[in-house]
């Protein structure tokens, strides 16, 4: 699933090239990928809306058009692709939406996960969303704060889109690496200068995350570069970079959980 860096590459991919264009007509090929609103209002809305502006909102891609919002959520295999408005639809094509100047644009999804809103309030879906990691509110008063008015594990907190959003498995895995955090750490054993070193490792992981068009560990996600420099997410068995302790794999939530025994000792 992609997170916070790769859907912030996508928007800025799409960006220059999505503005100004107006939508001439859409098709929604399979009517489950439409979260809101209903299949016709939406062919009947979105026609004629011309593209102001695309932003992300955590894992959310955010199209802003003449009169409502387009919210594109790509979760497993979702994927985001511009051609001439000529080509045929490929197989796994759940939305194809025709712009002015001879494109369209496709939103590909192989395991029918992925989800669509139109919408001209979109805090009807992103307003139990946390604070941005690389927003304004998020400081490490407020982390501090925040973590220690909890009792939970860290990992499953970080992950909890309400709590802070953006955040996933490979970026969570990375931040609590480089602030020698325990993923299973109860939250509210915090101190102000773990939550300190944690609030600047998450910054730093997904500011990479950015640089590097985000990871690309996954045949649909294109062209980024992260994985490359993992620490701990998906390297089991290979050496820590920082002890050289090999790294361990643990379930926690469902989710796999990647980390340094030596480095992550506390708990």
């Amino acid at each position: 699933m992609p997170e916070l860096p790769e859907v912030e590459t996508f928007a800025r991919q799409l960006k220059p090239v999505l503005v100004g264009r107006t939508i001439l007509s859409a098709d929604l090929r399979w009517n489950r990928t439409l979260a809101m609103p209903t299949p016709r209002r939406f062919k009947e809305q979105i026609q004629g809306q011309k593209i102001l502006d695309v932003g992300r909102r955590a894992k959310y891609l955010n199209i802003q058009l003449s009169d409502y919002h387009l919210l594109i959520h790509l979760r497993m295999s979702g994927d985001l692709i511009l051609r001439d408005s000529s080509s045929k639809p490929e197989k796994h094509d759940r939305l194809v939406i025709h712009l002015s100047g001879d494109q369209s644009l496709a939103f590909n999804d192989t395991r029918k996960f992925g989800r669509v809103w139109l919408t001209a309030n979109p805090e009807e879906v992103l307003g139990k969303l946390g604070p941005e990691p690389l927003g304004r509110e998020f400081t490490p008063q407020w982390l501090y704060n925040s973590l220690t008015g909890k009792k939970r594990q860290l990992k499953p907190l970080l992950l909890d889109q309400t709590f802070i959003a953006g955040l996933g498995n490979i970026y969570t895995d990375e931040a609590l690496h480089i602030a020698k955090l325990h993923p299973l750490r109860a939250s509210d054993s915090i101190t102000a200068k773990q939550a300190e070193a944690l609030h600047e490792a998450i910054r730093k992981v997904l500011k990479t995350g950015i640089r590097r068009n985000g990871a690309s560990i996954d045949w649909v996600y294109r062209g980024g570069e992260f994985q490359n420099y993992f620490r701990v997410y998906d390297q089991e068995g290979k050496p820590c970079p920082v002890c050289g302790t090999p790294i361990q794999r643990i379930i926690v939530g469902q989710r796999s959980t990647h980390f340094c025994p030596y480095c992550q000792s506390g708990r």
